[in-house]
């Protein structure tokens, strides 16, 4: 083999080889150290964008379930629905909470200074309100007669009643699982390439086939309830919102964010 064979054969070997865990790290930590520099209100016009967007969601797993026979399966073919909204978020780059408690705490665990922590504080709020809004905007409007079709209302009705369903704990625990697995999914996608599809689908359909919680995603199904005079907005604080939210910051900053960071912290010290 010439050296130009040779060459040639290693810069093939290079671009094939997998980007290594401190190269994803700073990856997404360069991310969310710009994220937190951004003006609030492109934040929270972006976070506006993202709780609408979440509505695909609630709107193609309802269409699916209202199509389906009621069968044991069911729930496993309606769940893809639940991956639309996921996948327009992350590929339209809008900003949804819980991939933001990720992001933005690295730059924080990098450099812990209180100009930062204020930074990563303002984007988790704004953010998260504006997630709020846009959810429960997509939901006022599902909720009128006129806006759906009467099988596709009832769709969005029991979905909403079955996410209202579990006890406060298990809204909890569910919501530290589901923001495990977001979090696990931001942390796959700097080298997923042409997969990036194919990992927010695969990862969202998990979410929803075992009935864990989002703060953002669950919020629109809640929310249509709400509107719909169904169920009261303290049952949707106490049972669901603030459960799954303290569920969903402790998934995604402590079990994947410091876990993931302290390894490419150790790596650096060896």
């Amino acid at each position: 083999m010439t050296p130009e064979e040779q060459d040639d054969e290693r810069k093939k070997a290079l671009e094939r080889r997998s980007l290594s865990a401190r190269a994803v790290h700073e990856a997404l930590r360069s991310e969310g150290s710009s994220e937190i520099e951004r003006p609030w209100n492109a934040l929270a016009w972006s976070g506006l964008a993202a709780g609408l967007s979440m509505g695909l969601s609630l709107t193609a797993e309802g269409l699916l379930r209202a199509h389906l026979p009621d069968t044991p399966w069911r729930p496993l073919v309606s769940s893809l629905g639940y991956t639309l909204g996921f996948v327009v978020v992350t590929l339209g780059r809008q900003q949804l909470f819980t991939e933001a408690t990720l992001t933005a705490c690295l730059p924080l665990l990098h450099e812990r200074t209180m100009p930062v922590l204020i930074r990563v504080l303002r984007l988790w709020v704004v953010v998260l309100v504006a997630n709020l809004l846009g959810a429960w905007l997509f939901a006022w409007v599902a909720a009128h007669p006129s806006a759906f079709s009467p099988e596709l209302r009832q769709a969005f009705s029991e979905i909403a009643h079955e996410a209202v369903s579990h006890e406060s704990w298990s809204a909890f625990i569910r919501g530290i699982l589901k923001d495990w697995i977001i979090a696990l999914m931001v942390w796959l996608l700097p080298s997923a390439e042409s997969a990036r599809p194919w990992i927010i689908i695969l990862m969202t359909y998990v979410i929803a086939a075992a009935s864990l919680t989002h703060i953002v995603a669950g919020s629109v199904e809640v929310f249509y309830a709400v509107a719909a005079a169904e169920i009261g907005f303290f049952t949707y604080v106490w049972r669901y919102g603030l459960p799954v939210l303290l569920g969903n910051i402790i998934g995604g900053i402590l079990v994947v964010a410091v876990l993931n960071h302290a390894q490419v912290v150790a790596e650096k010290r060896r």
